[in-house]
Parts: structure tokens; sequence; C-alpha cells
């Protein structure tokens, strides 16, 4: 200790002036600025350990993020993407037997006559591209989309093609394709989950929150549900009297606690734990802003048809290209409309207004704001629609054998039309794509070999694709 120090030492506490104060104490203050400033930084980055840190893919990738526009229940391919001339000629007759041999039907008798196409269909873009007059939207970005008229699923009732389409297989409790792509690339924002669900339309999803659960990956890679309005996720706001400074002191005492206790078990979910209670305290500071859509400029909102205030598709869409903005890895949108066994022209019109223009917009949207390149979005259903008749003269039953979905972005080749289905739009004849290819393809884009992004669960290595799927090379650019 030098004399200056003594001399400060033995100071009376009435001889400390302010100015002594500042003067001998700058770094004192420094320090602690510091501590605090670098105690902030080192929440909002992710920790060595964190499993949503970033990480690069094993192998070059196109794309870096998934919009999955899901319209659950099915649309008719026969009224939207797949005009079969034939279908009206026959249509009120019988279809031929060796047409339904093997052929098993959710609910109609496989008997039931055929329906001729309910709309108009014309021809969109310089490719001349043939859609029904239901869709002019989706038709007026017909160039920068690739359509798949030769999908095929194993499912042919809701909860099991839902399942199959979004985690690979029909059983319950596997990793959502939401799910696997966290695992195995991250996520590019702290403040906000890496996999976000929107839900509109009359009812959720048939599958339940197992289309974006997690299944036997640590829950961490989950989708996590948003709402419109004010509060986007539920009890996301602090209760009355509980400030942020005592919900910060709060948590800081929690995470020590349970990283205790992960170090004594290393248990993956008490990490998850961590996480989620990091992960909200976070969003509250984000969430509401980004959730406020009424900021965006007139002509946005008139370009999707979006309502400030209001829950919509056409709301969604414009949250999941804000989202993807801020680095969210995965969104997903489910409207569940589309189950048309009967009112068939009400109801698909109806559906139709409320999905073509803002699923448009965003792929608009998108495009300019130079994202689309690095998205893919992807929009379809579980399974098709019956070319047979239910419910009068006026729906369609499930039908497994073939549909059409469309995708663009991310390494997908614009303007793509593959496969090719029968006279009556029953069965694929050319390029046959199953779900399991589609989700093979994906991952493609993504940067990994379906066949090796695994997670080993009771001794087994499980994957997306489980023991299936082929890569289509038509899909990419």
């Amino acid at each position: 200790m030098n004399c200056q120090d003594r001399l400060y030492r033995d100071m009376h506490p009435k001889e400390v002036t302010r100015r002594w104060f500042f003067e001998q104490c700058g770094v004192g203050l420094g320090a602690m600025a510091l501590s605090q400033l670098l105690a902030e930084t080192a929440r909002a980055e992710a920790p060595p350990d964190d499993p949503l840190a970033p990480k690069n893919p094993p192998f070059e990738a196109k794309a870096k993020r998934v919009i999955f526009l899901f319209m659950a229940g099915a649309p008719s391919h026969l009224e939207l993407f797949d005009y079969k001339p034939q279908l009206a000629k026959f249509d009120g007759t019988l279809p031929p037997a060796n047409l339904l041999k093997g052929y098993r039907a959710a609910f109609i008798n496989p008997n039931s006559k055929l329906l001729g196409p309910k709309f108009k269909f014309q021809r969109y873009g310089e490719s001349g591209t043939e859609l029904g007059e239901l869709i002019p939207q989706i038709g007026s970005v017909c160039d920068d989309i690739a359509i798949v008229k030769s999908m095929v699923t194993d499912a042919f009732n809701h909860a099991p093609g839902q399942l199959l389409m979004n985690t690979g297989t029909m059983q319950f409790g596997r990793p959502s394709l939401g799910a696997w792509m966290l695992y195995g690339l991250g996520s590019e924002t702290r403040d906000l989950p890496g996999f976000v669900v929107f839900s509109s339309g009359t009812k959720g999803p048939s599958g339940g929150d197992s289309c974006w659960g997690s299944g036997f990956l640590p829950t961490v890679y989950q989708g996590v549900q948003f709402r419109s309005g004010k509060e986007p996720v539920l009890y996301l706001s602090n209760s009355p009297g509980v400030d942020r400074e005592l919900q910060r002191d709060s948590l800081d005492a929690l995470e020590e606690l349970n990283t205790m206790r992960l170090k004594a078990t290393g248990d993956p979910e008490i990490a998850t734990r961590i996480n989620s209670f990091e992960m909200a305290f976070r969003m509250q500071a984000v969430a509401p802003e980004l959730m406020d859509i009424s900021k965006e400029p007139k002509h946005i909102l008139e370009m999707y048809g979006a309502e400030p205030g209001k829950s919509s598709y056409a709301n969604n869409c414009l949250l999941a290209r804000r989202l993807v903005e801020k680095g969210v890895r995965f969104v997903q949108l489910y409207h569940e409309a589309w189950d048309q066994h009967t009112n068939l022209v009400h109801d698909l019109a109806e559906n139709c207004r409320n999905t073509d223009r803002a699923s448009a917009a965003l792929i608009k949207d998108m495009k300019q704001r130079g994202l689309l390149k690095d998205t893919i979005v992807v929009w379809g259903g579980e399974f098709g629609r019956t070319p047979m008749v239910q419910g009068g003269s006026d729906g369609r039953d499930h039908h497994p054998n073939a549909f059409t979905m469309w995708m663009a972005g991310g390494g997908i080749k614009p303007g793509a039309r593959i496969g090719e289905t029968d006279d009556l739009g029953f069965n694929v004849i050319k390029d046959k794509v199953h779900v399991h290819d589609l989700h093979a393809t994906l991952l493609k884009l993504l940067g990994f070999d379906h066949t090796k992004l695994t997670y080993t669960f009771q001794g087994r290595p499980f994957r997306l694709t489980d023991v299936s799927g082929t890569i289509v090379p038509e899909l990419i650019a």
C-alpha cells in the first residue's frame, strides 16, 4: 500500500468529497458498469453448451429456414391444380372397375359416381400453368413456384396423414420436421423460439400438438404456438406487482439451482427448462412489438389482406415473414378448413378467399426483400380428394393416391412442374413423390443427408425419413 492509499484510508468520511469520489473511484464505477454489461451480454449470447446454438450443416446448403403453409384437412387438387377434362366428361358415371381394384376409401363406397371439377381452370404466367379460377393470386406467382402434382401418402385419415406429413410417421411420439431442423441447425435468434406455430381456420389440426412436437428429442426443439393479438404467448406478461428487476433476480436464483441439478444429473430437460425461462424473459421485450403489424406500410397490409388486431391466416402470413426476418428457423401456419365431404363449392371458395391472396403475397414480399433466396416456402395438406362424389353431388372423400403441393425459394427450381396423374386424377402415373421423398429433398436443401441426420433413442438411430426417402432432383435449382 502506498502513501496515498494510506492517506485516503485514514480520511474521515466527512472529508471524502464528491470530487474525490469520482476522481479516485472511476475505475471502480467503470468496473461495475462493465460487469453489468458483460452479464447482460452473456445472457444474450448462447452459452457453449446451449442446444439451440447455431450450427453449420455438414454439406452446402441452399436454404436456412422454412415456412410451411399447412392446409390441414386436405384441399382438392381436382378443383385447384390438376385439371382433368375426362373427369368432367364422365361426370355422374361409375368409375372403371379396374381402377378400384384393391382401393380402400375412408368413408364412401369406392363405386360412387365420378364428380367433375366444380370450378373452371385458366392459364397463368409466362409458363401458361393451368390452375383453378379460385386461386388467381397463386396464379400470379406461378412462375416462381414449383408444383408437384404427383404426391402420394400412406394415410387416408386426417390425424395419421398430418402426422406423416409433419413427422415422417403415422405414429404419435416422433419429432416433427421443425424439431429435426432445429436439432440439426440450432437457432439464429436468442430472443424468440427457433420454431413458431400459428393456427387459423375453424379448428386446429387433427394431429394436435404432436404435429409440431419434439418427440424423443429434447423438448427445447419443439414448436411454440403463437397467437394473434396483444399477448402472442399465453402468460407472457408479468403478474401484478412483479417488475422486471424482481423477475430477473428470481430467474437468476432459479438458474443457479437448475444448473446445480443439471451438473448432478445431466438431464437435458433441465437445460430446456433453463432455456425456456430465459427465452420467456427476453420475449417479453421483443414479442409484443414483433406481433404488432400495425406499423407495417399500408401497401403491405393491403397486399396480404392483413388487418391489425384481428386473427387471420393473412395476418399469420405477414407475421411469418416478420419472424424469419428476426432469425426464426421454422414457421408453420396451420389452416384447418379444407375437409369438404359436403358443401365443396361454398367451402372451397371460402377457403381460397381466406388463403390465396396472403399465400401469394408472402412469396412476393419475401422475394422483394431478398429473403426468398434462402427460405423455402411449402404449401399443401396431408392428402388429396377422391374423383368420386360424396355428400350427394357436392363433396369429395379423402384420397392418398394422388395430390398436389407447391414450393418456392431456398434452392427450389422456380417454374418446375413435376409429376402427372391419370385421366381421372386417381393415381400417379409419372414421377411419384412420396412424403418421405419430400422430406429428403427439403433436408438436402438445408445441407443434410437425410440418412445421416439421426438421433439414437432406445438403442436405435431414428431419422425423419425412417428407412425410406429419395431426393427429387427435378425440384432442385
